[in-house]
């Protein structure tokens, strides 16, 4: 058993998605700001699962509850001005989540990494694919409750 298999048999404290390009033009709800397929595939995905809470992870903000509202903005993950892991362990310490487990994480492989370094045990239930095509049928098999 792999420890994605662990998908199947446990509902998981806490799911992490990643945000994207693609936004609304005006200040909204983390729910409502990430408007591309990819983010609402995982976003979708992760409901499914049913977590005990769901987070975003923003490139600008770092962890974000889905009712949090936020400016619209340009940072991909990895340049100057996003998100560091000092300050996503600081922000996950101030919400008392850094001990949760299960955890998920769904994204590429800078999101996981980041998501990794606040909770190295995170399941991650999209490594191993091979592009953005196998990652989208993953996360809709996910959905569907079908874990690969």
């Amino acid at each position: 058993m792999t420890p994605n298999d662990q998908l199947a048999y446990y509902k998981p404290e806490l799911v992490v998605i990643p945000c994207g390009s693609r936004k609304l033009d005006h200040p909204a709800r983390a729910a409502d700001l990430y408007t591309g397929s990819y983010h609402r595939a995982c976003r979708t995905a992760a409901e499914a699962l049913r977590p005990d809470r769901l987070l975003i992870l923003s490139a600008r903000y770092g962890l974000l509850d889905l009712d949090d509202v936020i400016e619209p903005y340009d940072t991909p993950h990895g340049t100057k001005e996003s998100v560091t892991t000092q300050l996503l362990l600081e922000q996950a310490t101030l919400r008392n989540i850094v001990r949760l487990d299960p955890v998920i994480a769904l994204g590429g492989a800078r999101h996981v990494s980041l998501i990794h370094s606040v909770w190295p045990h995170a399941l991650t239930p999209l490594t191993g694919t091979r592009g953005m095509g196998e990652q989208m049928a993953r996360l809709v098999a996910l959905r569907n409750g079908a874990v690969s």
